[in-house]
């Protein structure tokens, strides 16, 4: 699904558009918490792959939600988001951003 080239620009436009998307636990975006683990663009679909920190997380049906908001809001043309939810890799503290893990504090 993924194009090189003008995709691309609208894969990262839709990174962006991900880091207004808050996990309402710890206060972070999902894209600096490192949950965000690929997007594909083309045609008139988009797809997240995405986790969360713990598969006990409460709020992955919230957040996901959010993901696909995030996604509308950016390109409202776009009719088919989805957010698929991965355990694989398990998410762990080192998938965080350099600003993620100064805000919390941990160093490899």
């Amino acid at each position: 699904m993924h194009v090189m080239g003008e995709t691309d620009s609208v894969v990262e436009q839709i990174r962006e558009a991900l880091r207004t998307v808050i996990d309402p636990e710890v206060g972070m975006n999902v894209v600096d918490l490192g949950l965000v683990y690929g997007i594909e663009a083309g045609g008139d679909a988009v797809r997240i792959s995405m986790t969360m920190t713990t598969p006990a997380c409460p709020m992955s049906s919230y957040i996901m939600e959010q993901a696909q908001e995030a996604v509308r809001k950016l390109l409202p043309a776009i009719q088919d988001v989805t957010v698929d939810l991965v355990w694989d890799p398990p998410w762990h503290p080192g998938m965080m951003s350099d600003h993620a893990k100064q805000h919390f504090g941990w160093s490899e």
